[in-house]
């Protein structure tokens, strides 16, 4: 039951997007603040009569939600692009660059404001993504997600291997110091459970930044800054003490 109010959450968000509708509408439907709003929806707590009251606004019946949510239950998400399919993503950046903002929830209408793309090139775009099975391209150029919550890029597979080798210099040009970035470089000596540990922390934070991600898809645009998260942990030693290391 849980897994399924879960899912309705999900496409309330999704319909909410399509609408063009954001969190700060729904406080003034439902007379509540927008933090309180956000409360309800990150918690999947919105009462019968709240959501009724949400979809009225966007025109719709709970049953229309309904009806969606079982349509997209039918459509296995993708999880993971296969070594070819992340090949054809990565050698072609403006492809890639799509793909990164589809996934986060862009529309076609956001693709053309932001870049210098048309109608035809962004659906020629969608087309190819259609193909690989990450979105459904709808009519009036609507896009419907097909990943999985759990898609992740291959390990080690053509796109981290395109940001190794492109992006991560340019990733690193910063000083870290500006209120919308951080960078903390710890050192110590693991033990192997420890370490074991450690890495269980990483996933579990890299998750919760998913869901914080997946909170946000129904604010509009403008209200969302891209934002990288790069997790690395590895046993290393620092080539520059070669010289004075004993094998």
């Amino acid at each position: 039951m849980m897994a399924q109010t879960a899912q309705l959450m999900s496409v309330l968000k999704q319909s909410l997007k399509l609408h063009g509708f954001c969190y700060r509408d729904v406080a003034q439907q439902l007379n509540l603040s927008e933090a309180s709003v956000k409360r309800l929806f990150s918690g999947n707590g919105l009462s019968l009569a709240r959501l009724d009251n949400v979809c009225q606004m966007m025109g719709l019946e709970i049953s229309d939600l309904v009806v969606e949510m079982n349509q997209q239950a039918k459509v296995a998400g993708v999880s993971q692009l296969s070594q070819s399919q992340e090949e054809e993503l990565a050698a072609d950046p403006v492809l890639l660059l799509v793909a990164v903002c589809v996934l986060n929830s862009w529309t076609l209408a956001e693709l053309m404001a932001h870049y210098h793309l048309n109608v035809t090139q962004c659906i020629h775009y969608l087309a190819i993504l259609d193909r690989l099975k990450l979105i459904t391209l709808l009519s009036m150029n609507r896009i419907q997600l097909r990943v999985a919550a759990n898609f992740t890029w291959r390990q080690n597979g053509p796109i981290q291997q395109f940001f190794q080798d492109k992006l991560a210099a340019d990733f690193f040009d910063t000083r870290f110091d500006r209120d919308h970035e951080q960078l903390i470089v710890i050192n110590g000596m693991l033990t192997a459970s420890a370490m074991q540990i450690f890495q269980r922390k990483c996933r579990q934070l890299a998750q919760e930044f998913e869901e914080l991600n997946n909170d946000d898809r129904a604010l509009p645009l403008g209200e969302r800054k891209g934002t990288t998260i790069v997790l690395a942990a590895r046993n290393w030693q620092y080539g520059l003490f070669d010289d004075v290391r004993k094998s």
